[in-house]
């Protein structure tokens, strides 16, 4: 999570940006690639295997955060025990998939950002008109294409990687890369996102990452560290425990 990266993927995002905003028939026509006129489907879409794979995909990034979720509510729930992984780091996993995959994919983003997936348009057999990445305008009501929202849970994987010792971080960034783009090329294949959804999933997934990571490892204002994290969720827990025990007590 260094400067570099910020640099690259700001390129990404401008490079892509001008040139699916320049020719926005480069969607349609990647999209293409994996439609059949002849039986009005696309290459992946309805087979079992697909399935299967999405759910292996949701299954790993689950056990990825899990031991993060289990140390903050075990320290709620024993306040005065030893988180089971880093506080900066529980909190740290935590957020960025709350507030990317979950927030800003699809809370804001694919309920507000109508573009039509490409097997609704009519250029690839659908019935509702393309829009280009740029333009938050279409028919779509919900769960739009705008960004990709399974690409966005595999590119967050890049935040546990941002936490991979020095020596495996380079291997645990390019896994987590590797992952997004795959998922991205299957959810292409199977006419549920644009190529310029997949991009922007990655982009706007490693600038969210790389600015938690700073907020809470790197900028002095703002970094905290682990002791500071468990003192913090003690005082929660105490205070969540002599709540109960009060409430317990009343209804004695």
């Amino acid at each position: 999570m260094n400067k570099a990266g910020l640099a690259i993927a700001l390129l990404i995002a401008v490079v892509a940006g001008g040139t699916f905003a320049v020719h926005p028939q480069f969607d349609i026509d990647i999209s293409a690639l994996f439609y059949d006129p002849a039986t009005k489907s696309f290459w992946a879409w309805g087979w079992p295997w697909t399935e299967r794979l999405r759910d292996a995909a949701t299954l790993l990034i689950t056990l990825l955060v899990a031991p993060a979720f289990l140390a903050l509510v075990g320290k709620l729930i024993r306040p005065r025990r030893r988180m089971l992984i880093g506080g900066r780091a529980a909190i740290f996993l935590i957020a960025t998939l709350a507030l990317g995959p979950g927030v800003l994919a699809n809370g804001i983003l694919k309920d507000h950002w109508a573009r039509m997936r490409p097997e609704d348009i009519t250029q690839l057999g659908g019935k509702q008109p393309f829009t280009p990445w740029w333009d938050p305008r279409g028919p779509c009501a919900e769960n739009c294409s705008f960004i990709a929202g399974e690409p966005s849970g595999a590119f967050w994987t890049l935040a546990p990687a941002a936490l991979a010792p020095p020596q495996w971080r380079p291997l645990a960034y390019a896994g987590a890369l590797l992952f997004g783009a795959a998922m991205g090329a299957l959810r292409i294949a199977g006419g549920a996102h644009f190529f310029s959804d997949v991009v922007f999933a990655g982009v706007f997934m490693f600038l969210l990452i790389w600015t938690m990571h700073g907020l809470i490892y790197r900028w002095r204002p703002t970094r905290l560290s682990d002791a500071a994290v468990e003192q913090l969720i003690e005082r929660w827990g105490s205070a969540l425990y002599a709540l109960f025990r009060r409430g317990g007590r009343r209804s004695l």
